[in-house]
């Protein structure tokens, strides 16, 4: 029966052709969508929607980019040591003053250690501990 429709086409000089448009055919109609869009003078929203898929496809090399710049920063700025006053070992960030949770005492960070911050017109002296044989030399 096919072939009998085939032959009658045909006779009546109506031609049949088929093209295979399937892995083309959204493609196809999009960019036929955007030159319309663009026509009619809808230019921006062709680009907006660029713009749009552009920053999707970018967003997770920019968060990358920024997880490994605020780790490497934080290498650089988190200092690890103990309080001078009592040894509790403490966390903080260079350049900033914080307080030991064990003794209350004031500390500096700086320069990749704790130092104690000491009120105006305190001398802050270091002990040294000497043993009685050498007092008696």
């Amino acid at each position: 029966m096919l072939e009998a429709d085939q032959d009658e086409m045909q006779k009546m000089g109506i031609r049949t052709s088929q093209f295979n448009l399937s892995g083309f055919g959204c493609a196809i109609a999009l960019l036929v969508m955007f030159w319309l869009l663009g026509a009619v003078g809808l230019g921006w929203l062709v680009k907006s929607f660029v713009i749009l898929v552009i920053l999707i496809l970018m967003a997770p090399v920019i968060a990358l980019m920024a997880f490994l710049g605020f780790q490497w920063w934080l290498q650089r700025n988190l200092v690890e040591d103990k309080c001078p006053v009592c040894g509790y070992q403490l966390t903080g960030l260079n350049q900033t003053q914080i307080q030991c949770p064990s003794c209350g005492e004031p500390l500096l960070v700086a320069s990749g250690h704790l130092t104690r911050i000491a009120p105006p017109g305190t001398i802050d002296v270091q002990a040294v501990e000497v043993s009685a044989k050498q007092i008696e030399d």
